[in-house]
Parts: C-alpha cells; sequence; structure tokens
C-alpha cells in the first residue's frame, strides 16, 4: 500500500511542477520518460509555469493525462524549503491509523480446542493494522507499522511480543550531498528489476509506461507486507550527474527448515512468503533462515542519458535446497548468491530506449530491452523484448515477464495507444513468449502468447464507457486420461469486459460491468464465465460523510474461468476478490470525517454461494453458503 500512500500524499500536498525533478515525476506511475523530459525540456526552455492549463503545450501531453494528473499536481512559486533536520521535524505531519477487520463466519480452523497447533488456528480470527506515520513534505518520514494476521496469535503463545510484524523506518532526503538516507526498513529498486525491484510495478495493460520500470533506488518502507524489503542502513550519495547508491540489510526470514542428518547439514527447501504465522508449521518456520544482503548502485545521469552499474550479494544462514523436481533443476540453490547489471536509458526526441543486462553468480546471462515512442499527444507505443537464461536466479526481483520470478524466458511485447479524438482512446498490445525449460504444471518447453484491446469513450467528463477484449494460450499439463507422461498444450481464455461510468451530478456516480469468460472452447468440458456488478457512489463536495454501495452477480463453470475484480475499500485498502461457482457479492463502504484530524471508515462486505453447503477448503473451509468481512478503520 505504499503505492496508496503516495497518491494520497500528492492529494494533500500537490506537487509543484515547477521544480519537480525526475524522481519525483516518476512517483506519480503516470507519466512515461519521454513526457518527462519534455516538461523538464519546456521549464528550462521557457521558465516556469504560470497554469495548469500551459501542460497542453507540452509535447506529448493531452487532456487524458492531464486529468488524470490534476488532483495530484499544481504550479505554484516555490514554497519554503526546511533544510535543518530540526525543522522538519517541527514541520512535518503526524498520522496515526488503525484498522481491524474480520470474516464473522467461523471456519474449519477455529472449532478445535486441541493443543496440538498443527490443526487448528490458535488465535484470534481478526486482522489488525497500526501505523504511526510522521512525514514533512518530502524531505522527511519516520514511522512504525504494527500488523496481525487472523488466526495469529496476540500477547501469548507464540507472539509474546504482541503483533506478529513490527516495522519501522526513518528516511531523509536532500541533506547536503546526501540525496537519502534510510535507516530501519527500506526497498531497493535497480534497473529494470533483474536484479532487485521490491517497490511496486506493474506489467501488461492499457497503459504504455507499465513496459519501463520507474522509480528512486532507495525508498522508504511502511507497509504491512512481511517479505519483499531491507532492513538496516542504506544511503544515495549525489554529486552533480553521478548518484551511489549502498546498502546492507540483516533479516531473519521464513523459511521450510529441515534440520539435516549425520551425513548432511540442515538445509531450507523453500522460503515462506504468505507472512502467515498461525499453525505449528507455520509459526516453525517464522525466521528459520537468516538473510545477510548488501550491495549499492553507481549511475551517470544527463537529461537525455543514463547509465548505471548495480549488484547486491545474499549471505544465507542455511543452504537452500529445493526438492528434486526437474523444473527445479536449476532454481535457486547454496548459501551464497549474487546478482549484477548494466543498465541505461537515451531519450531522443520522442524516442526513449531502455534496458538492462544481468547476470548472476553463475554467469548465467538476463537481459530486456524496450523502446518508447511519443509520436505526438495522438499516438505511443512501447517495444519490449526479453531473453532470461532457464539458470538466471534472482531474489526479490520484479522485471516485466510473464513468469512470476524473472527466469526461464524470452518473448517480444508489443503495445499501441491512439487517441484520434478528444473523447476515443484505443489501447492494445501483443506479447508473445516461450519458456525453454520446464516449469511448475509445465512438463515441456512451451510457448505462448497474448492479445489485448482495449475501446474508451468519453464524451464528456460525465460519461466514459470501455469495452476490452483479451486472448491469452499459455500451455500447461492437461492430462484427463492418466497417462504416464503428462501431455502439454495450449488452453485458450478469452475474456470480454464492458463497463460504464455516469458522472449524475457533483454527489453521485454510477457504475456497472458486464465480464464474460471463455476457457478452453474445444474441450470436451470448456468452462464459460459471466461477472456483473452496479455500483453507486456518493461523494459530495464539502460534506463529511462519503461512501459507495456495490452488487454482483457471478456464474462460472469451474475455478478456470475465474474473474477478478478490483473494489473500493477503506483509504489505503485494496480487495481483488475471485469469483467462481454461482452467487452474489455486495459490499457498503462509508466514510465519516469527524474533522480535520479525525476520520472513520467503515466496510461490510459478503459473498453468497447459491447452491453451497460449505465454502473453502482446509482450515479455511466455513460451512454453509456465506462469507462475511467486517472492517473498520480510524
Amino acid at each position: 500500500d505504499s503505492y496508496l500512500q503516495g497518491l494520497v500524499h500528492f492529494l494533500k500536498e500537490p506537487l509543484n511542477l515547477n521544480y519537480a525533478d525526475e524522481g519525483l515525476l516518476q512517483e506519480l506511475h503516470l507519466l512515461s520518460p519521454v513526457q518527462i523530459s519534455n516538461l523538464i525540456s519546456y521549464r528550462k526552455l521557457l521558465g516556469n509555469f504560470l497554469s495548469i492549463y500551459e501542460l497542453q503545450a507540452i509535447p506529448s501531453w493531452d487532456l487524458d493525462l492531464i486529468r488524470k494528473l490534476r488532483p495530484y499536481i499544481t504550479v505554484a512559486e516555490k514554497t519554503l524549503v526546511f533544510k535543518s533536520l530540526k525543522d522538519r521535524f517541527n514541520t512535518g505531519e503526524s498520522t496515526l491509523l488503525f484498522r481491524i477487520s474480520q470474516v464473522l463466519e467461523k471456519s474449519k480452523g477455529y472449532f478445535s480446542n486441541s493443543s496440538n497447533a498443527t490443526n487448528f488456528y490458535p488465535g484470534s480470527p481478526q486482522k489488525s493494522l497500526i501505523r504511526y506515520k510522521n512525514k514533512s513534505g518530502n524531505l522527511l518520514q519516520y514511522g512504525f507499522t504494527a500488523a496481525k494476521d487472523a488466526g495469529e496469535q496476540f500477547f501469548k503463545g507464540a507472539q509474546k511480543n504482541g503483533f506478529d510484524f513490527y516495522s519501522v523506518h526513518f528516511f531523509v532526503r536532500k541533506l547536503g550531498i546526501i540525496k537519502s538516507l534510510a535507516i530501519g526498513d527500506f526497498t531497493i529498486n535497480m534497473g529494470q528489476g533483474l536484479t532487485q525491484w521490491q517497490s511496486i510495478a506493474f506489467n501488461k495493460g492499457a497503459e504504455i509506461i507499465n513496459a519501463k520500470r520507474q522509480s528512486d533506488v532507495l525508498r522508504p518502507y511502511n507497509s504491512a507486507g512481511e517479505i519483499v524489503f531491507n532492513r538496516g542502513v542504506g544511503i544515495t550519495i549525489q554529486q552533480k550527474k553521478w548518484e551511489t547508491t549502498t546498502f546492507i540489510s540483516y533479516r531473519k526470514i521464513d523459511g521450510n527448515f529441515h534440520p539435516g542428518t549425520a551425513d548432511e547439514e540442515p538445509y531450507i527447501s523453500s522460503l515462506q512468503v504468505s507472512g502467515y504465522h498461525r499453525t505449528a508449521s507455520e509459526v516453525n518456520g517464522r525466521g528459520s533462515q537468516g538473510q545477510l544482503s548488501f550491495g549499492g548502485n553507481v549511475g551517470y545521469s544527463t537529461e537525455k542519458f543514463h547509465a548505471g552499474i548495480n549488484a547486491v550479494h545474499y549471505d544465507f544462514q542455511y543452504s537452500i535446497k529445493k526438492p528434486d523436481y526437474l523444473y527445479n533443476k536449476f532454481g535457486l540453490s547454496g548459501k551464497r548468491f549474487g546478482n549484477y547489471s548494466v543498465d541505461y536509458s537515451y531519450t531522443y526526441r520522442n524516442l526513449h530506449f531502455f534496458g538492462e543486462a544481468a547476470t548472476d553468480e553463475q554467469a548465467h546471462k538476463a537481459f530486456i530491452n524496450g523502446l518508447l515512442i511519443n509520436t505526438d499527444s495522438k499516438a505511443s507505443m512501447s517495444f519490449l523484448y526479453r531473453h532470461l537464461s532457464k539458470s538466471y536466479q534472482a531474489l526479490y526481483s520484479n522485471a516485466f515477464t510473464e513468469n512470476t520470478n524473472p527466469t526461464n524466458e524470452s518473448g517480444f511485447y508489443s503495445s499501441i495507444t491512439l487517441n484520434p479524438t478528444g473523447f476515443l482512446r484505443i489501447d492494445a498490445y501483443a506479447d508473445f513468449y516461450h519458456f525453454p525449460w520446464l516449469k511448475y504444471r509445465t512438463d515441456a518447453p512451451t510457448s505462448g502468447h497474448d492479445y489485448m484491446t482495449q475501446v474508451t469513450y468519453q464524451p464528456d467528463k460525465q460519461v466514459e464507457l470501455s469495452s476490452r477484449f483479451r486472448y491469452q494460450n499459455k500451455p500447461i499439463n492437461y492430462n484427463p486420461g492418466d497417462a504416464s507422461l503428462n501431455p502439454v498444450i495450449g488452453r485458450p481464455k478469452q475474456g470480454w469486459r464492458t463497463q460504464f461510468s455516469y458522472k449524475i451530478d457533483k454527489r453521485f456516480t454510477f457504475r456497472s460491468r458486464i465480464e464474460l469468460a471463455w476457457f478452453d472452447k474445444k474441450d470436451e468440458e470448456p468452462q464459460n464465465g459471466f461477472y456483473t456488478y452496479a455500483e453507486v457512489i456518493y461523494k459530495p463536495v464539502l460534506k463529511p460523510f462519503s461512501g459507495n454501495a456495490r452488487i454482483s452477480y457471478f456464474e462460472t463453470d469451474g475455478y478456470e474461468s475465474r474473474i477478478y475484480a478490483f473494489e473500493n475499500d477503506v483509504l489505503y485498502g485494496y480487495s481483488i476478490p475471485v469469483f467462481f461457482n454461482k452467487g452474489y457479492r455486495y459490499y457498503v463502504n462509508g466514510h465519516y470525517k469527524f474533522s480535520k484530524k479525525l476520520s472513520v471508515w467503515t466496510r461490510f462486505s459478503r459473498f453468497i454461494y447459491v447452491g453451497k453447503m460449505e465454502i473453502g477448503s482446509g482450515l479455511d473451509q466455513i460451512k454453509g453458503n456465506k462469507k462475511s468481512e467486517l472492517k473498520f478503520q480510524v
């Protein structure tokens, strides 16, 4: 949720385009490198902006982009900058957030009273979060986060220290030649995600900027996720066109621990990434692996050119030794591991070329190269080629790939955005990829492809209509006859989504969507899926209360034809549930602002499945056909 926190910060303190540098403009996650370069060049040539309306004169900027940016930006004379740490401490804004949620129906894991915690959840069913943050503009930030998941104990048993997860961070920017300094928890983002990328990054979608990773190398961390971050010290030094970042981190991370035998040392078979510490096996794996990591980045940048050298090295307490499956042959293993790369980018007029070439400690290679083109405000394109060896391995990386982890893949991706008129937008992409080695549930080298086309019609500020079609064919194992070898075949999935938004007046907005899915239509038992919702949003101007409500109906033939849908949630919260089988879902959100210092959010949501006697599986199985969640935040 660091991404959501950043956007809310810009709502409160809009980004001043007269003085924002490239790093701050990237934090909006809305601007391509060409658009950022054009803004900075325009500002250097003609001076500060006098009005927001002047943005229309920047090459490759259009009204649609400016509308998206409008809530988060401003143009103004330079405000007073507090340079000393004392001034920053005295002028910071403090916020304290408390959130608690609970699934109201009891699942199987909460009914056992056995003293053996292997078959039940010993903790309470509440999920809770406390976060304190003090922020002085973009110059100083510090705070702490404490979180507990449902089923985890609190001040007893395995959690004698209260919350299951604690995080503390201190982050300061622009102290002389120190561009940024992090103490405590922080993230490192280098290159194009082949070496290490711990902040949010998007892949295929309607926005062409998703093809490139953009972020400062060193960033503060104050999310509730328990896995992808560093804990230690990091510093970035900037001198003219040169920038150097170094960091060191030590953490206890979760893993599946094996004590070994007389002939074998203890080892970790896999790293756990769920963050759950409820059952005995999850608690035993907590902090079972020690991880020391260190590295850094040296970069040289001009207005149009950038080149950098990146390195990260890991030392583990115990060797990683994955199960002896054929698809694990080239998996991460051993006690020591490292990644090294060079990244580069160059902007020439309306072209932006970027890439990264990486290697791991065993000299296995990975490459990503891309090109972004903004022909004018009416057309933009992106092209990206990647080639990652089946042996290349990286930890905490997040490159633009079809695979979850950047390994065992080559592919070519291309996308285009057209704005032929002020009210019509067309987005499309095509992606072709090949996996040269086996994967989980794929017992042979395979190739696949993915297409998407979306048309958005917005005749005015009140109405928006969009329709999207997506086709994906990614081969997997398919063995209904229990043959001795798993046949690997392509099983295509198609989806069509149409959604409508209408702003009735200044208070009310109505939204609706219809989505269809078809999975493997040539199979003897193809699956189809259907999903629809209607939603009303109430947000009056200068009133303390706002809220929204949605009701959904879904019907699918099985899990393979499942459909996902993003939902509104409490501030900084998010919900993307999966819909399959047959039933209804509804939710209601409410927000009341008691004063400038106190706000309260509530949320109630419920699944109602038609014809089902139980929901879920294992310890999360619920008897009945309803699953409800209540959430409260202040």
